[in-house]
């Protein structure tokens, strides 16, 4: 084998060579491409994932705060409607203490105070008792005194010494509109000797358990069925 033909078959696997050591980078290269673009594909999945789980999270989050600050409206709104349904309630009972006073000037109170008279021993059930009275009403209660006792006896066949108390009186009533914590619109308050057993019939303490009892029946007058409790009749 002569010099050309050595030249030739070298020249030949430098071809060879060249052309495998080529094709071996293009397929290098295209796989390193291809792993590049799976690599890159998967970042930019797991960057939406995280991007679209924040703003799941943030949403949700906007969403508690809509319901915390709609809740807290609606409590406020309750409260609201609570205190001015409560004040409506108690300007009534106001207005029912106001109108007190003038049960007293009727021709009906001297039958009511020894209704209240006969009540107060019948609950006290004591021999000795003292009555205590408003300084205006001292005479009628000395009036219809005897016969409450007289009624007392005839219900229960007990006998009762029954005393007005003559340097304490209960304070007067307002002559018009309202009810101070230092006024009596009329009645007595019944207690023990001894002061241990107190028996309060006055014209305000019965307006105050009347109206404490019908409570859940004037609400319903006033402003219909509650949502929130029951209401019997």
């Amino acid at each position: 084998m002569d010099d050309e033909e050595v030249n030739k078959q070298l020249d030949h696997m430098v071809k060879f060579i060249r052309r495998e050591g080529e094709e071996k980078a293009s397929e290098i290269r295209s796989k390193a491409i291809e792993e590049a673009d799976i690599e890159k594909a998967k970042i930019i999945q797991d960057r939406k994932l995280k991007i679209m789980q924040e703003f799941e999270t943030k949403e949700k989050q906007i969403d508690i705060k809509k319901r915390i600050a709609y809740s807290n409206a609606l409590n406020v709104s309750r409260l609201k409607i609570l205190k001015a349904r409560e004040e409506g309630v108690q300007k009534l009972l106001e207005e029912a203490h106001g109108r007190l006073s003038a049960i007293s000037r009727d021709p009906s109170y001297r039958d009511i105070l020894q209704a209240l008279l006969l009540q107060a021993l019948i609950k006290l059930e004591e021999n000795k008792i003292t009555i205590i009275a408003r300084k205006q009403d001292v005479n009628l209660v000395q009036q219809v005194l005897p016969n409450a006792i007289a009624e007392y006896k005839k219900r229960t066949g007990r006998t009762c010494d029954a005393i007005l108390d003559s340097k304490v009186f209960l304070p007067p009533g307002t002559d018009a509109g309202g009810k101070s914590n230092e006024s009596c619109s009329g009645g007595i308050i019944a207690s023990t000797v001894d002061g241990k057993i107190v028996c309060s019939n006055t014209l305000d303490a019965r307006l105050s358990m009347a109206f404490e009892h019908m409570l859940p029946q004037i609400r319903y007058s006033l402003y219909g069925p509650s949502t929130s409790r029951k209401f019997f009749d």
